[in-house]
């Protein structure tokens, strides 16, 4: 399958995309500074410098894009067809860069709350609700998917 736009085009999409300030950084912002939580945004002296940090409650939230972070059985996480060598290895090394990342925030002490971009697409208002419902508890680390979780087995 080729691509349905130039390369010259496709360079330029791809270059425009920010990485920070994103719709879905900016509705958890809007949503928990109504909500009275207050953070920082991208501490560097953090690992992997989180979106949001709220010292008062020792947590960070990191907002996930599912493409770029290859979200695992997403609709939105496809690998391009074009240079698909390429991206497998790029999304590859960000899925390892995450899970790194959100070891080393644990391992000093601050709660891990991540939002994934398909969550809000999904339907924001649960989404949100249920990271509040982590941010106002003592659990380490949640994690807020759109894509169905697989039962545990017992």
């Amino acid at each position: 399958m080729t691509d349905v736009v130039s390369a010259a085009v496709r360079s330029r999409m791809m270059s425009s995309i920010r990485g920070r300030d994103t719709k879905p950084e900016l509705v958890v912002r809007q949503f928990l500074h109504g909500r009275g939580f207050r953070f920082r945004l991208s501490r560097r002296d953090l690992p992997g410098r989180p979106d949001l940090t709220l010292p008062r409650r020792s947590a960070v939230v990191l907002v996930h894009g599912c493409f770029w972070h290859g979200h695992h059985g997403c609709r939105f996480a496809t690998v391009p067809s074009t240079r698909r060598e390429f991206w497998e290895a790029k999304i590859d090394s960000n899925r390892k860069r995450d899970a790194d990342v959100v070891a080393r925030l644990l391992d000093l002490g601050w709660r891990v709350g991540v939002v994934w971009e398909c969550a809000l697409k999904a339907s924001a208002a649960s989404a949100l609700q249920r990271l509040e419902a982590f941010l106002l508890s003592n659990a380490r680390q949640v994690e807020v998917s759109g894509v169905p979780q697989a039962p545990m087995n017992e």
